[in-house]
C-alpha cells in the first residue's frame, strides 16, 4: 500500500500532508491514479481538477502520467514548479 505525500497547494486543498491508500486493482498508471483520487471527495476534486498540470514522483523520481505505479512505496503529488 503506497503512501501518498501531497506538496503545496495540493496539500491545502486536499487537507492533509500524506495518507496510506489501497490501490483499486485497475489503477496500473499515475494518470489512472490521479483520475482514481478525483473520485475520493470534493478535496481532491478541487485539488486536481486540472491533473495535465500535476506532477508526480514515484520514490523521489519524477516521472510521465503513462508510467506505471508498480511497486512504489511513495508517490508524491506536486503542483507545477515554477521558478527563476
Amino acid at each position: 500500500m503506497p503512501k501518498l505525500v501531497y506538496f503545496a497547494w495540493v496539500r491545502e486543498r486536499i487537507g492533509k500532508p500524506e495518507e496510506q491508500i489501497e490501490l483499486p486493482e485497475d489503477v496500473r498508471t499515475v494518470r489512472q491514479l490521479l483520475s482514481h483520487l478525483k473520485t475520493l471527495g470534493e478535496e481532491y476534486e478541487a485539488a486536481l481538477q486540472y491533473p495535465e498540470v500535476i506532477r508526480v514522483a514515484l520514490d523521489q523520481e519524477h516521472v510521465e502520467h503513462h508510467e506505471p505505479i508498480g511497486n512504489a512505496c511513495e508517490i508524491g503529488i506536486f503542483p507545477p514548479m515554477t521558478g527563476g
